[in-house]
């Protein structure tokens, strides 16, 4: 068994064997310095890695300014983290037969364009339709910044840098909402997608002076292009049943029908791998027990922090009455524990093996998530941040852990694959933990909100404007209209947000429950035979 050598621009290298250390160029000056080239990496990175949360905070001025059903609102995020999903797995494959740093830097300027059209679309579909292309173009960036850092930085210093490249992510990731808060008080929530006009100038600069140009050995030669239609299709279909789920009901037979054609979908694909001669997936690789426990623990994990971060804006700014700076501000100690727990994660999984850190990293993440569930309109900024600390501390060891479970129990050959398919799970996590919290908190408020207006005694509703009540309520907002008493208009309120934490309740406590799911498939992680030689293969 082999692993793909990269070489220089200039050709097959000469330095023979395919260790990191042996096939990293040697450079002087700005060109391919190893950690100019971080710097670089990361800068375009972080522009993938914040646009996942920052958007979440501004959720509720899109959906205001834009007159968006929270259904529209849900597909702003899912859009995104399903193009990227879809697409990572291709787009280094992309990278190992076009160079990584053409690859790399198609994506930071199409990244950079998207968002800048977002910024200027003037409709909810414009906004999804670009977030898409954001998706797409986010997805060229990841595998191709990690390739670059695996044929740049020698063996000894490989692992210093994907740890830094980690945390860079890791804080993006988390710090999203409170540089979105800050955006969209002082600014506008358009400005949340021009910021990274500006970054993607200074990523593209610094990639066309610093970055070299690496390419796989034996770089594929051809695509499964029959493989992507058939996952993309059959990940549209599961996401959008469980999204019009609540409009449509449950026992609809469209619901039932899209979820049909999913299951055939994922079914086809995973057939039709098994036949093509370069599979979008190798599906030889969930051989292996650890590395699928490692993919399904990363959708766990991302099903229950991203869906459950969904509905926390809403809660922070519609019930709470916060303001978008103070929204994120109370974002800060799960931005702060995921900054400090990244470096302690990564020591302790050195000394201890995975299992022991991400097992106790999805024990944490399931009690925070209950204690969030038991948040209602009295609960202090010093119990939400209780609750928020332990969820940051919780999801460290699984952010950090995920390289050595995924890739190292992957042969050395596939590293590459299993490095796309770490990015990809945590993506489609995100979006299902979406959807799935979304539709759990959509049913509780539809079974609920007319009996709590009723018992409120308020002036009886039509169909018609019950189902719009309803629909503003799953944002947490107040369904008043101008000129209502006062007296009224505070019991609307109770109601509304009785209503929408009683939504949020469940859908924390179906979070909690996904968590604690992860804590078993945690158990089943190990470290990998591969583990070093994968962490620096991976991802190309």
């Amino acid at each position: 068994m082999t692993s793909q050598s990269t070489v220089d621009a200039k050709g097959p290298g000469d330095n023979g064997p395919d260790s990191p250390s042996d096939s990293a160029p040697a450079t002087t000056g700005l060109r391919g310095h190893p950690w100019l080239t971080l710097i670089s990496v990361a800068i375009g990175v972080m522009m993938v890695a914040l646009d996942g949360t920052i958007v979440a905070i501004a959720n509720p001025a899109i959906a205001k300014d834009l007159d968006a059903s929270l259904a529209d609102v849900q597909w702003i995020t899912n859009a995104y983290f399903l193009a990227l999903a879809v697409s990572l797995i291709t787009a280094g494959k992309l990278g190992d037969r076009f160079g990584h740093r053409q690859t790399f830097l198609i994506g930071v300027v199409g990244f950079a364009a998207a968002s800048g059209a977002i910024g200027l679309s003037d409709s909810i579909a414009f906004v999804i339709v670009f977030r898409v292309l954001q998706g797409l173009f986010g997805a060229l960036l990841m595998p191709a910044a990690l390739g670059l850092l695996r044929a740049t930085f020698p063996a000894e210093k490989l692992n210093m840098a994907i740890g830094i490249w980690g945390m860079v992510i890791g804080a993006s990731t988390a710090g999203g909402p409170i540089l979105g808060g800050v955006l969209v008080e002082h600014v506008s929530w358009q400005s949340v997608f021009f910021i990274n006009v500006p970054v993607g100038a200074v990523a593209l600069v610094l990639g066309l002076l610093i970055l070299t140009d690496h390419r796989a050995k034996n770089a594929p030669r051809s695509f499964d292009v029959l493989g992507i239609v058939l996952l993309s299709a059959a990940m549209f279909c599961l996401v959008w049943a469980l999204i019009k789920a609540p409009a449509w009901g449950w026992g609809d037979g469209m619901t039932w029908t899209f979820i049909a054609v999913s299951v055939v979908g994922f079914a086809v694909f995973a057939f039709w791998e098994t036949k093509v001669s370069e599979p979008l997936i190798p599906l030889a690789m969930f051989r292996s027990v650890p590395l699928s426990a490692g993919v399904v623990l990363m959708v766990l994990m991302a099903i229950a922090f991203l869906g459950g971060l969904f509905f926390v804006t809403f809660y922070l700014q519609n019930v709470h009455g916060m303001s978008p700076v103070d929204a994120g501000l109370h974002l800060l100690p799960l931005t702060g524990m995921m900054i400090v727990g990244s470096p302690l994660a990564g020591v302790m999984i050195t000394k201890v093996g995975p299992r022991i850190p991400l097992a106790g990293g999805m024990v944490c993440t399931a009690v925070a998530m209950f204690g969030m569930s038991r948040l209602d309109e009295g609960s202090g900024s010093g119990v939400m941040s209780l609750w928020f600390a332990l969820l940051g501390f919780g999801l460290a060891p699984v952010m950090v852990g995920a390289t050595e479970v995924i890739v190292g129990n992957a042969p050395l050959e596939l590293s590459g694959v299993a490095g796309g398919l770490q990015q990809a799970a945590m993506q489609i996590g995100g979006s299902l933990g979406t959807a799935v919290l979304g539709a759990v908190m959509a049913s509780k408020v539809d079974n609920t909100f007319a009996d709590n207006w009723a018992e409120a005694e308020l002036p009886p509703l039509t169909p018609e404007q019950l189902d719009q009540a309803s629909g503003a309520v799953q944002q947490g907002i107040a369904p008043v209209q101008p000129g209502t008493p006062a007296g009224v208009t505070a019991r609307i309120t109770e109601v509304a947000h009785d209503t929408f934490i009683s939504g949020m309740s469940l859908a924390c406590l179906v979070a909690a429950g996904v968590a604690a799911v992860a804590v078993l498939v945690a158990l089943l992680t190990k470290r990998g035979d591969n583990a070093e030689a994968g962490a620096g293969a991976a991802h190309i």
